[in-house]
């Protein structure tokens, strides 16, 4: 059964929400937490991704790469990078490719991988932490994207997944999965879209800040406007309690606390505590081990002190709330609900901002603030697959920007307009138009976003992607040819131009009934109608990675998580044989010493001291799979056989006393004469008692010879050997005892037959029918 996945790509974690069990669940990672760090780190010997890169991440952060999601699809020379990004990226920051990327020590020299590759390396683990869960591989998901994201961030994204061997259905912006996982849910919605519920969505994250206006009726949810601040959210709040403390520190310790990088790491991690234990308390403590010189920093700071600090921050809050209510053409009394995600907006004074922006409206926590993206993009993965039947709810998202074409005015049309804006902020998502041209010859058409956008990031290339129509040229009455060109605006928010054909208009004689009754009749009249000629050869291309360098992606990732797959296994391997030195080496001491022999005690503890030895020489640290797998297994051989012993030992009396139990009960049943088993024949009867018999005289004898036998000699009769003689005499016996009585023969007459009974039934499907999902 294919899986259903949605993936919620946070900027310091990330969550994967799957559908099963008639439900969403968010899922867990291989040390139990349902969001992975958002992380990729390099180290000589392999990549370390999410929780490992977390762990890594103190000691090794100068190759440990973050904000995957802030600078994937992005130039290095965009402004916004080093304006807001840099301070938070402790790697180097390079371009590869025409892409911002990373450079680090990798396998021993220096490497350079674009954000593309860091996110595909990203997505590849979600990929297996969810497949690892569902016990299934996992290629459909639904990813969600904020929604200020440009084309080429878009197509950055999809090209990630590709390399990461994954197949998205759609990329769903933030705040359109919270809305949908909100409202998919609500039984209670009005039916009427004209008296919809309007409810604003205020997330709050870790580095941006995201408003939409939503309006809900039965069946269906319409986004009605969305705001942003891209640059705002948790980690500025983080950085601004850094400035301070480094500051403070300065002062009390005579320590220059921003010349290290890593005493900065160590701050910032200490000031992200801080700022959780005062979204719940008035005053809070930060303690920071050894920030620099051997110095341990520590300070205290008050709520208050706090709120003044992100005071410039703050002055922000109010804009995007007024720009996106501003758009909706809604006002603060036709608003029904304020809705708060993301971890941000538990800081008391960001709920104070929204409140008092709302004249007191009460604020609603009806979702779960950390995962309802992850949620409602599961949600949007299921009404997309044919695995899950998902209550039908439509989704009228919008874009964000305005996206205009241009073109080479004709020759001779002086009056032309050669720039169209196809599709406006605010246009629906997905959307397709028919643009008209009248041309004489081949043309292209160029697709940027249009000029003067205060919402676009500063530094983006407007420049979308051309498209050239071929083979173009005059009818043949020498007049310009007419060329309908379509151009979509598809489901994951990205332009495409997707055909360009000729049309022309020709005459075709029809019948037209005129008049009515007697004065109808038939009249055959010529009428114009637009006729569909013919595909003209196209060529497009977009702002976007090439096909072959995505497949070089494609195969350096597969290359390089096979690698860390075998670093794993290998690393297992090791941990496995260390272990089995220090457990086989305690147990010879204690529960195993009755059974081991004087001479394969010897041998084992020589081999186990020899294995602990070259555990800790330069090759048993860097040693092959097959070398650590070789040495446990030559163990084993001696060891195994001793551990069996034990295992018998301890096995074999419940064994036996299983055994005796369902002789016992055969006989009972065989020699008792109890009615129910009247019906079975003496001889049959005869066969169950001798073989009852004969398996507990055999199991008698096996036992006494075992009793004679000392514990450190190989067992003469083992649980396992008992266990087949306890099926043996079931499977025998049971289908001997278990025999039906014989029906009693009734006598044939005349019998009134029964009118109202009706032949039974049974309706199958060899088709597997979708699972319903339950959403309330």
């Amino acid at each position: 059964m294919a899986s259903v996945v949605g993936i919620d790509i946070g900027n310091l974690s990330s969550k994967i929400g799957v559908a099963r069990h008639r439900g969403i669940d968010i899922i867990t990672n291989e040390v139990s937490n349902r969001a992975t760090p958002s992380l990729v780190s390099f180290t000589p010997r392999q990549r370390l991704i999410g929780e490992a890169a977390k762990t890594a991440e103190t000691s090794n952060f100068k190759n440990t790469v973050g904000s995957l999601k802030r600078l994937i699809g992005r130039s290095l020379n965009d402004p916004e990078i080093a304006e807001y990004e840099k301070k938070f990226i402790n790697a180097e920051l390079v371009d590869v490719n025409g892409q911002v990327g990373a450079s680090v020590n990798y396998l021993g020299e220096k490497q350079a991988f674009s954000y593309a590759q860091l996110t595909a390396a990203y997505l590849a683990k979600l990929r297996d932490t969810a497949a690892f869960e569902l016990k299934q591989n996992v290629s459909d998901v639904v990813i969600a994207v904020p929604g200020w994201y440009t084309d080429a961030q878009r197509r950055a994204l999809l090209d990630a997944a590709t390399v990461a061997g994954l197949n998205p259905l759609r990329l769903i912006n933030d705040t359109t999965a919270v809305a949908l996982g909100y409202g998919i849910t609500k039984a209670d919605l009005p039916e009427d879209p004209e008296n919809a519920r309007n409810v604003v969505f205020v997330d709050v994250g870790h580095s941006n800040y995201s408003v939409a206006v939503v309006a809900f009726s039965k069946g269906q949810l319409t986004v009605k406007s969305t705001a942003y601040d891209r640059n705002f959210g948790g980690r500025d709040f983080d950085y601004a309690l850094v400035k301070h403390f480094a500051k403070e520190f300065d002062a009390k310790y005579k320590i220059d606390t921003l010349s290290s990088p890593k005493a900065i790491f160590r701050l910032t991690t200490a000031a992200e505590r801080l700022k959780k234990v005062l979204s719940a308390n008035s005053e809070g403590p930060i303690n920071v081990e050894s920030i620099m010189n051997d110095v341990d920093a520590s300070g205290s700071l008050k709520r208050e002190q706090f709120e003044e600090l992100i005071g410039d921050l703050l002055k922000r809050f109010n804009q995007p709330l007024e720009q996106a209510l501003k758009a909706s053409g809604l006002t603060i009394d036709q608003i029904d609900s304020v809705e708060l995600v993301g971890g941000s907006t538990r800081i008391p004074a960001i709920k104070e901002r929204i409140q008092a922006f709302f004249g007191g409206k009460q604020l609603s926590y009806t979702l779960n603030q950390d995962e309802a993206i992850a949620r409602g993009a599961t949600f949007a993965c299921a009404s997309l697959s044919p695995v899950f039947r998902v209550r039908e709810f439509a989704v009228h998202d919008i874009t964000p920007y305005s996206i205009q074409v241009s073109w080479d005015k004709e020759a001779g049309n002086p009056d032309e307009d050669t720039e169209l804006v196809v599709f406006p902020s605010g246009n629906a998502i997905p959307s397709t138009k028919i643009l008209t041209f009248y041309r004489q010859g081949p043309f292209a058409i160029d697709a940027a976003y249009a000029p003067n956008q205060a919402n676009l990031p500063a530094g983006t290339n407007p420049s979308i992607g051309k498209y050239t129509i071929k083979g173009v040229e005059k009818t043949a009455s020498g007049e310009l040819a007419c060329v309908k060109v379509k151009t979509r605006l598809n489901l994951h928010g990205i332009l495409n131009f997707e055909g360009a054909y000729a049309v022309e208009e020709v005459e075709k004689e029809e019948t037209v009934v005129t008049g009515e009754g007697e004065d109808k009749k038939e009249e055959k009249k010529l009428v114009k109608k637009i006729q569909r000629k013919g595909d003209y050869q196209t060529f497009a291309q977009y702002n976007t990675t090439s096909d072959q360098l995505v497949n070089e992606w494609t195969e350096k990732e597969g290359k390089m998580h096979a690698e860390d797959k075998l670093v794993q296994e290998t690393e297992e391997r090791k941990n496995a044989l260390e272990e089995y030195v220090y457990d086989m080496r305690g147990k010879l001491e204690d529960r195993y010493k009755p059974y081991a022999q004087a001479a394969e005690k010897e041998e084992l503890l020589k081999g186990l001291s020899e294995a602990e030895d070259w555990l800790y020489t330069e090759e048993g640290e860097d040693a092959t799979k097959s070398a650590y797998v070789s040495r446990l297994d030559a163990l084993k051989k001696i060891g195994d056989q001793i551990s069996t012993r034990y295992r018998e030992n301890e096995d074999r009396p419940r064994a036996a006393a299983a055994l005796r139990e369902t002789c016992n009960e055969f006989l009972s049943q065989a020699q008792n004469g109890e009615e129910k088993y009247a019906h079975i024949e003496a001889a049959d009867k005869e066969k169950v008692i001798e073989k009852a018999a004969n398996t507990l005289s055999w199991l008698e004898n096996q036992l006494v010879r075992q009793s004679e036998k000392p514990k450190n000699v190989n067992p003469v009769i083992t649980s396992d050997e008992i266990n087949k003689r306890k099926d043996d005499v079931t499977f025998t016996c049971a289908a001997i005892m278990n025999k039906p009585k014989p029906r009693v023969k009734t006598e044939s007459g005349t019998q009134t037959p029964n009118e109202g009974a009706k032949d039974e039934k049974m309706d199958t499907d060899d088709k597997a029918p979708a699972e319903d999902m339950d959403i309330d």
